[in-house]
């Protein structure tokens, strides 16, 4: 089945393609980006709007009701579609500091959730978040399962379902990080620093290990502080200085003010930066409502509050509501980048830090990922793998 995605400003990178351009998919891939007509059994009239490639979300817990560390198809189904119907067309299951057992249940189910996904995002692979965390940095992650590395837990996750683990996070200043390092890496997972209390000369070493990524930058990362009178510089400052690390921020326009944003972006450079929602099971809730973070069973309760969630007492952030268009928007009306920077970084730049092979771009012979949105990032039509799984 042809589909041809035509009267639209078709973005192509760093350029909108000229006008007359039409995107044609058959099966999951496109197949065509041309100006020549050509034959076709289903036409989308873009009216004008944004053909973009379609919305890659790295780091995402949940949304539509559902955690994935419910561990149920029906909790990933329900976070791939609420998430889908904003554009994004592949998502990393995302889950925080728990036990064994749940991530186990994860992987688990990650085949039968994807073989009866026909109306939300593709889910290739999981993220964990945790449990190799430092106390000090948790945030909103449960203390109570936060460890050093444990080679036994790592090695069996890791031997069963490294085909399923996308990415692991996780603070390298604790001890046995550099063997955890290398086994993810032996085993193709992308390793990133999170929820880490490290200085200066251990993200350095980390860097040197393989750690190329910062899990949400400024969230749960050390900083500048003093010891013994002297100031030392932590995971932030090594971010800036690592000219090959990528960061990944949370765009929700709570976790960091316009001023941080517009920081990031002069310093760091739109290609080093995914964007990523950090999004609950509440995603697009509204503000008043409570939910359980975390897997039903293990979770607690939180509450959204002028526009993220945080913890009931306040203290904290438990994580975002946001989903990926508003993402787009923010860096846009906050940060004032270009829509093709923004779009980059929802796009392109988050399919390389992931490994994500033929996504991120409308390209001849990339999967058939398209998003269909206009001047104000709102998303009228979602294509996942050359299937129409929204329409509004």
């Amino acid at each position: 089945m042809v589909h041809k995605f035509y009267n639209g400003k078709v973005i192509l990178g760093n350029t909108i393609a000229p006008e007359g351009t039409a995107v044609y998919t058959d099966g999951d891939r496109i197949v065509a980006v041309t100006r020549e007509e050509r034959p076709f059994d289903i036409g989308h009239d873009a009216g004008g709007k944004y053909i973009s490639p379609g919305f890659i979300d790295i780091h995402v817990h949940g949304g539509g009701g559902g955690d994935f560390m419910d561990c149920t198809v029906d909790a990933f189904l329900a976070a791939a579609e609420l998430h889908a119907k904003f554009g994004t067309t592949v998502l990393l299951p995302t889950a925080s500091s728990g036990v064994i057992e749940e991530y186990i249940g994860m992987f688990e189910v990650l085949d039968e959730a994807n073989s009866k996904n026909t109306k939300g995002a593709y889910m290739p692979g999981i993220h964990l978040e945790g449990p190799y965390f430092a106390l000090a940095q948790a945030g909103a992650q449960n203390p109570e399962y936060i460890t050093p590395p444990k080679p036994e837990d790592y090695n069996l996750l890791l031997e069963k379902y490294g085909d399923k683990l996308a990415r692991w996070s996780s603070a390298p200043e604790l001890p046995g990080s550099k063997e955890f390092a290398r086994a993810c890496i032996d085993h193709d997972v992308v390793v990133a620093v999170g929820h880490s209390d490290a200085d200066y000369d251990t993200v350095m070493e980390a860097y040197d290990w393989g750690y190329q990524l910062i899990t949400h930058l400024y969230s749960g990362c050390s900083t500048v502080h003093r010891k013994n009178a002297y100031r030392i510089s932590g995971v932030v400052e090594a971010a800036y200085m690592i000219d090959g690390m990528d960061v990944e921020i949370i765009a929700d326009g709570c976790h960091l003010p316009a001023s941080l944003l517009k920081y990031i972006v002069k310093f760091k450079g739109v290609d080093r930066i995914s964007l990523i929602t950090d999004a609950l099971r509440g995603a697009g809730g509204a503000d008043g409502g409570t939910f359980i973070a975390g897997s039903l069973k293990n979770g607690y309760e939180v509450v959204i509050e002028n526009g993220v969630a945080k913890l009931m007492d306040g203290t904290a952030f438990a994580g975002s509501i946001s989903t990926t268009n508003r993402l787009v928007r923010n860096m846009i009306e906050l940060a004032d980048v270009t829509l093709l920077d923004a779009v980059r970084m929802m796009t392109a730049n988050p399919a390389r830090m992931a490994k994500l092979k033929d996504r991120g771009a409308i390209r001849e012979g990339n999967f058939a990922d398209i998003v269909i949105f206009d001047e104000d990032i709102n998303v009228s039509l979602t294509m996942v793998n050359g299937n129409v799984v929204f329409e509004g």
